[in-house]
């Protein structure tokens, strides 16, 4: 690619972005809201809550124009986001074991507290292995008029079993809202409400449905250092004008951008993600030997999803006793430019 071709797409990158969010900025401002506007005593859209058949809850969000969201009580974990014609925007195996504990190969599974093998508890933590409950009172979020959005407050807190392996009293309250506009958003606090400080940390661990492994780029992470997972978390620089796939992939990007661009070729479409308070990006894909290892993922299915991941990973999160953490992930889907 010439670098008179590569700075001319950059252009078209950064005017979509300003685009997109002069047009949000827009929208929120005449509605009298602000960037983070998450509803509270305002009367939202209704809620389905159904079984699975498991016999966990599984909740259903939907908006006016036909945007859906799945979100089971099993690990918090969003299963599922479908567009105004009903197509999937998030991977799920269909070899994925939805039978707690384990944990569901798909959505977005939270990491907490703990991400990878980062510390002594298992894979990615304890979060999202566990039955979360619905919070009927949840606490006063801040910034209020969200009544055209569609969302459900859950709620987890230690059990004897997670105090013994992790010694921490916490209550992470997990909202998961869609948007009139079917923009899909996860804002998670923290509480410290034990009497020693502790230390976490957390991704979004975001599994992307896309056309074709090979068909996808991403923007926002050029220059950026990166720990990779692969070479025993060596720190290195990305030196590509974009990130695209040609194997398997396991970093960590420090210090990344607010907003970063998943471009999607096949299926011409765009997920920007928007993120506050997780300061980095994990990229994941397994390819081809990896994924013939995964039990619950089908040989071939490495090439229908990429993982990007909200984060906050490098460096960890420490709360004082009654100290809280709050983090938001936003996730929109645009077509391509």
């Amino acid at each position: 690619m010439s670098s008179k071709s590569f700075f001319f797409r950059r252009k078209l990158f950064f005017l979509y972005i300003f685009l997109d969010y002069f047009t949000y900025y827009i929208i929120y401002t005449l509605e009298m809201n602000s960037f983070w506007s998450e509803g509270d005593q305002d009367t939202k859209a209704p809620v389905k809550i159904t079984k699975d058949k498991n016999g966990i809850d599984l909740v259903t969000l939907q908006n006016p124009v036909g945007f859906s969201v799945q979100v089971s009580l099993h690990g918090g974990q969003v299963l599922s986001w479908k567009n105004e014609r009903g197509e999937e925007l998030l991977f799920r195996s269909s070899k994925a074991n939805c039978k707690p504990p384990a944990a569901v190969r798909g959505g977005i599974p939270i990491c907490f507290p703990q991400f990878g093998n980062r510390g002594s508890l298992e894979q990615h933590g304890f979060a999202r292995n566990k039955i979360w409950e619905i919070d009927n009172n949840p606490p006063m979020f801040h910034h209020n008029n969200c009544n055209s959005n569609s969302f459900i407050d859950l709620l987890l807190k230690p059990s004897e079993e997670d105090m013994k392996i992790w010694p921490h009293s916490f209550e992470f309250r997990l909202r998961v809202l869609l948007t009139s506009d079917g923009a899909l958003k996860l804002i998670s606090r923290i509480r410290n409400i034990g009497s020693k400080a502790f230390s976490f940390s957390i991704a979004y661990h975001t599994y992307f449905s896309v056309s074709d492994i090979s068909e996808v780029r991403i923007e926002g992470l050029e220059t950026l250092d990166y720990l990779d997972n692969l070479h025993h978390k060596e720190r290195f620089t990305e030196q590509g004008d974009t990130l695209t796939f040609e194997s398997e992939v396991d970093r960590v990007y420090i210090g990344s951008p607010h907003i970063i661009g998943v471009f999607d070729h096949g299926k011409k479409r765009t997920f920007l993600i928007r993120k506050e308070g997780l300061p980095d990006a994990v990229v994941w894909n397994p390819w081809e030997k990896k994924a013939k290892t995964i039990t619950d993922m089908a040989d071939e299915e490495y090439r229908q999803t990429i993982c990007v991941d909200g984060a906050a990973v490098e460096k960890s999160i420490t709360l004082k006793p009654g100290e809280e953490w709050t983090g938001r992930l936003e996730l929109t889907v645009l077509p391509s430019i």
